[in-house]
């Protein structure tokens, strides 16, 4: 028979009220009975229904991750936030639902506003680029939805994460000139997106400190595709003076880039360094292994859940963490010849 919450009072000696009152994560409850409590639950397999356990709180322990549904399949980025989001959902036994909006779409407002009142969702995990979109933030503060940002630009009274892209690209072209490099292109992310400004800036940063200059032809729009990766590869490649070695803003560009330099016949690394960000999966799939910047995504989406607990949970304001980066130095990068 299914084990009721009456059942884990009895077996603790507490009342059904203090049982409910560590399901809630409420302050009120001493932390030694806590801990009865949650070994109880776990040693009988208690398993709270989901709708009781709403209705006796009035809330619904369900927490949104927005997302930009741009049709960009390059999505490994998102996956590892979206763990990073479960596991920290999970922690305190709360639902997490998976949000796609389109930014551009007609309907973006009218399906922001079904979410919130279809689904009475607790909180929201917002990604970029929808971390500074002015129209969703009002809403939710209009609404009262508490939200937690991935990677915003505009850092101010902000809760969630954020890492120093802009200093981790330069740091990875200046691994580039150290290697003698001195025709380096960059190919840039989605336009509106706050990791593409702060990745090129890192880049011209870095050719500003070796006293290079900044040549136009060689900084070329992509998509944080693998496709727009091989075009711009393509485009590059028929410059007069083609780049020696190439800073993708993201991995899945960078695949592009070997694929086609492969395509051309070029070696990797003898012919061309290439390197990308992020340090997904793909990075260490491929041959050579890819240079590139970890950004802790998966981390990044736990901890900016943790902060929103903070709030969902009354024990505090939340902060806005700085998680470290580290350069990935791997096969993809050499000297030049």
């Amino acid at each position: 028979m299914r084990v009721r919450l009456e059942d884990v009072a009895r077996a603790t000696g507490v009342s059904p009220k203090t049982v409910s009152r560590v399901l809630n994560e409420e302050p009120s409850v001493k932390d030694s009975t806590r801990q009865r409590v949650l070994a109880a639950m776990a040693s009988m397999n208690y398993r709270p229904s989901p709708a009781a356990r709403g209705l006796a709180g009035n809330r619904s322990f369900l927490v949104a991750m927005l997302y930009n549904n741009n049709n960009n399949p390059a999505s490994t980025y998102l996956a590892e936030i979206q763990d990073g989001v479960l596991d920290a959902c999970d922690a305190h036994r709360y639902s997490m639902m998976a949000c796609p909006l389109r930014m551009r779409g007609q309907d973006f407002m009218r399906r922001v506003d079904a979410l919130i009142s279809d689904h009475q969702i607790d909180g929201v995990i917002v990604t970029p680029p929808l971390t500074d979109y002015p129209p969703l933030l009002q809403r939710l503060k209009e609404s009262g939805v508490p939200h937690a940002s991935i990677s915003p630009v505009h850092r101010e009274g902000v809760i969630g994460v954020c890492m120093d892209e802009q200093q981790a690209a330069k740091a990875l072209v200046t691994h580039l000139v150290e290697l003698g490099h001195q025709r380096i292109a960059h190919i840039v992310g989605i336009a509106n997106h706050g990791a593409s400004r702060w990745r090129l800036a890192g880049y011209k940063d870095a050719l500003a400190a070796a006293g290079m200059p900044c040549d136009p032809d060689y900084v070329v729009q992509g998509e944080f595709t693998f496709g727009s990766g091989v075009v711009a590869a393509r485009q590059l490649f028929a410059l007069p003076r083609p780049p020696t070695a190439i800073f993708a803003a993201n991995d899945d560009m960078a695949a592009g880039v070997m694929w086609a330099a492969n395509e051309r016949g070029l070696k990797i690394p003898r012919d061309l360094s290439v390197c990308g960000f992020d340090d997904t999966p793909l990075a260490t799939q491929l041959w050579p292994p890819l240079t590139t910047v970890r950004q802790p995504s998966k981390e990044m989406g736990k901890l900016a859940t943790l902060q929103l607990m903070e709030i969902l949970r009354g024990r505090g304001a939340g902060l806005l963490i700085q998680v470290p980066y580290s350069l990935q130095l791997r096969e993809s990068t050499a000297a030049v010849p």
